[in-house]
């Protein structure tokens, strides 16, 4: 019995580290944003009806959206925005109109990731330096300069992976939350009444009485349920059981317990709302206070550039995005990489976050839009889900998204208010990301159709040349070719330079599938094509890692002996011409032949031995 339980345990801390550290830092700055600007008028039934608008928003969109319905969609185990899209698609794949119109706009989803990917470091790292300020006011001017301190600390140690510090997650998370219910705690020991704002009748009255105030405060309430994402974004590093055990038996009561706290707090001193986190606090308790919440802060922001390279790595294996350098950090967790060009850009721009909007509250203006419209977009996908690939009833689809998206929506409309006090920053970051994927995608398939037009048959072309063969090198020869029976670029140009074949030669496409995992069992597919020559297609999942001698060793015992020192891989490294005429516009085509000439080598990607590679280029047109 015990054996069945430590992993569950075990688990359940991992999930209370990395999936909530997020969502469990937003009481650093959540109320403080609902009071701050002056739009609620500080009175008791407000107080109340604040908090439990609150309360019911953690219930409604975490517990019962993400937590019991959008955990069930799981892709092959896995979960987040790219699963979900998969999940989708593949369910309207018989309607091609509206599968391109779900892709597209799981995409821009995607992207809008990194604009959330900028903005959450910056605001959690900010929120919680800045109780150095309630200590005392002379540590005001130190306080972006420890920010971007520890903000390029933690993106320096990035290259050494998580896999050592990651252990220590979970238990700071843990004390984390035991403090922040703590300090929630002593406080509405001193005013029980608060816990009135338990009921819905508080938050609906307040709504009554101020609808057009509530509309207005929607874009600071969000803040209590950013993160939120995280949790089915994580579904497959965890599982389901752990992450709505950590939410229901660690999370959320902890989170109620500190915002009842805040609450209480500003019933029996209202000047507390310039900062009623750290004012919780008594003053000897401070320090240790605000190194507590930047741990935890550093911790949300750790898994949320995981999570960045994560994705990224995704879209690169659904051909959204160029390749890049992935390197892995850990022998063991394949899971586990780092991604320098991602690392430092996102670095970057967060700087430029923290510099240009000063503050927290500054920040908060920023933060949301990109939430929100994250969230509207995992229910308009979690519909085509449930309706398309659950099969259920079109009423009962309704009924269990409609609400959501409502709630959603209305969330949305409030943020939007904040676009030109600094909403627009994510949306430029995600409307830039989106630009390169659309750009990349559809590139990548006019480059497709230029290279399949003018490509010549395999098989009748190795028919051609074993009429009078060339000389005949030992070894095997791996020419990768992007379309099945096509000649590859590379053998044309070893045939008309080196004028030699090798004895065994595979021609290997790479297709990567709209599916988490393909295992080693469907991996490979082979073919003979006489003449000790084979088609080898190699399949991969969007999260599967991409190893290409690996995949080939299946080869041996099917006709084909392979031998890693007797194998060499010849590429095609195509360079991209833009021309005005067909295609895309003349600025994109520049783009992605940019993009193209940047990417990195297939060699890399394809983790190819690099004493064993062979690049042969060519000038394509497009």
């Amino acid at each position: 019995m015990s054996s069945k339980k430590s992993p569950l345990l075990a688990l359940t801390l991992g999930a209370v580290g990395v999936v909530y550290g997020d969502i469990g830092t937003s009481v650093l700055y959540a109320v403080k944003e609902v009071f701050g600007p002056g739009h609620v008028p500080f009175t008791t039934d407000n107080v109340y009806g604040i908090l439990s608008i609150i309360f019911w928003t953690l219930t409604v969109i975490v517990s019962i959206k993400y937590v019991v319905l959008v955990l069930r969609a799981d892709n092959n185990g896995e979960g987040g925005l790219i699963a979900m899209l998969a999940l989708a698609s593949n369910a309207v794949k018989d309607k091609p109109r509206l599968r391109r119109m779900l892709l597209v706009v799981g995409i821009f989803g995607t992207s809008l990731f990194y604009g959330d990917g900028v903005i959450t470091p910056a605001i959690s790292v900010l929120s919680a330096v800045e109780g150095l300020e309630v200590v005392s006011p002379a540590f005001t001017r130190g306080v972006i300069p420890i920010t971007l301190v520890i903000l390029f600390g933690l993106f320096a140690l990035q290259k050494h992976g998580t896999a050592g510090i990651g252990k220590f997650f979970g238990p700071i998370t843990l004390v984390w939350f035991a403090t922040i219910a703590l300090l929630g705690i002593s406080q509405i020991v001193n005013n029980p009444v608060i816990l009135k704002a338990l009921s819905p009748y508080y938050a609906l009255m307040f709504m009554w009485v101020n609808p057009g105030t509530t509309f207005i405060i929607l874009g600071a309430v969000v803040l209590c349920v950013t993160g939120a994402e995280a949790l089915y974004a994580d579904l497959g590093h965890f599982g389901k059981r752990p992450i709505r055990l950590a939410w229901f038996s660690i999370v959320m009561p902890c989170l109620v317990l500190n915002y009842f706290g805040q609450g209480a707090l500003l019933l029996s001193n209202p000047a507390a709302v310039k900062n009623p986190f750290y004012m919780m606090a008594p003053e000897w308790l401070l320090l240790p206070l605000v190194g507590l919440a930047t741990m935890a802060t550093v911790i949300a922001s750790q898994a949320l550039i995981t999570g960045a390279f994560s994705v990224t790595k995704q879209a690169i294996q659904m051909g959204y995005l160029p390749r890049l350098n992935i390197q892995h950090t850990s022998v063991r967790d394949t899971g586990q990489i780092y991604m320098p060009f991602v690392n430092w850009c996102l670095f970057g721009t967060i700087v430029l976050a923290v510099v240009m909007f000063r503050s927290s509250s500054n920040l908060a203006a920023a933060y949301g839009i990109a939430v929100c419209t994250d969230m509207l977009i995992t229910t308009i996908l979690t519909f085509f889900v449930v309706r398309y690939s659950w099969k259920y009833p079109l009423s009962l689809c309704i009924a269990a998204t409609g609400v959501f998206f409502v709630v959603d929506f209305a969330f949305f409309a409030s943020n939007l208010m904040k676009l030109f006090a600094g909403g627009w920053f994510p949306l430029l970051i995600g409307g830039a990301v989106f630009t390169l994927m659309i750009t990349w995608k559809e590139g990548r398939h006019i480059l497709t159709e230029k290279l399949r037009a003018d490509a010549i048959d395999l098989p009748g072309f190795l028919d051609a040349v074993f009429v009078s063969p060339p000389a005949r090198v030992a070894g095997t020869a791996v020419f990768m070719t992007s379309e099945p029976g096509t000649v590859p670029n590379a053998l044309l140009h070893n045939l008309k330079h080196n004028k030699v074949l090798h004895e065994q030669n595979l021609f290997v496409t790479v297709r990567n599938h709209e599916v988490p995992w393909i295992g080693m069992n469907k991996r490979l597919e082979i073919e003979s094509l006489g003449h000790d020559c084979w088609q080898v297609k190699v399949h991969y999942g969007f999260k599967n890692d991409l190893d290409l001698p690996k995949a080939l060793q299946q080869i041996k015992g099917r006709g084909c002996e392979l031998e890693a020192m007797n194998t060499s891989y010849f590429l095609s490294r195509d360079t991209v011409v833009p021309t005005i005429g067909s295609g895309m516009a003349h600025w994109r085509e520049k783009l992605f032949a940019q993009m193209h000439h940047n990417a990195s080598g297939a060699a890399d990607f394809l983790n190819l031995p690099n004493n064993a590679v062979v690049e042969l280029g060519s000038k394509v047109e497009i």
